[in-house]
């Protein structure tokens, strides 16, 4: 089920203006994934800062381009190393790719992989939409 949420203004002489918040629902066919569901091509299982770095590096090499697949990147879990880890993955991959002149349309999801890891899954729009989800 989707939810919509529409904002409407309205004006009154007496209060000025006012607002309403209206949540429709929709039941329209969405696709509904998990991002574990996605392809990958090569998983990263990162432990500190180094080992993250290292990974953007080798994920902005081998590019996002004309690849069907994406990259998976393993955090354990605690909480401020796997927020490190995350920011200088998402950040150092739109970095790198925008050193290279390549196309930075990269979407990725964080989740809870199991009961030792996070994971981000990163995959280029295109080849997000040609896989059908």
């Amino acid at each position: 089920m989707t939810y919509l949420l529409r904002k409407l203004t309205y004006f009154d002489r007496k209060k000025g203006y006012f607002e309403k918040i209206l949540v429709e629902t929709s039941n329209k066919n969405i696709m509904e994934f998990h991002p574990r569901d996605l392809p990958v091509s090569k998983t990263y299982d990162l432990k500190d800062i180094k080992d993250a770095t290292d990974a953007v590096e080798d994920m902005v090499k081998l590019g996002f381009n004309n690849r069907k697949e994406g990259f998976r990147v393993l955090m354990p879990k605690e909480s401020k190393l796997a927020k490190r880890i995350g920011y200088t993955v998402t950040t150092g991959v739109t970095y790198g790719l925008r050193q290279k002149n390549e196309i930075r349309d990269i979407r990725y999801w964080t989740y809870h992989h199991d009961e030792n890891h996070y994971a981000i899954v990163l995959i280029s729009s295109k080849s997000f939409t040609e896989l059908g989800f």
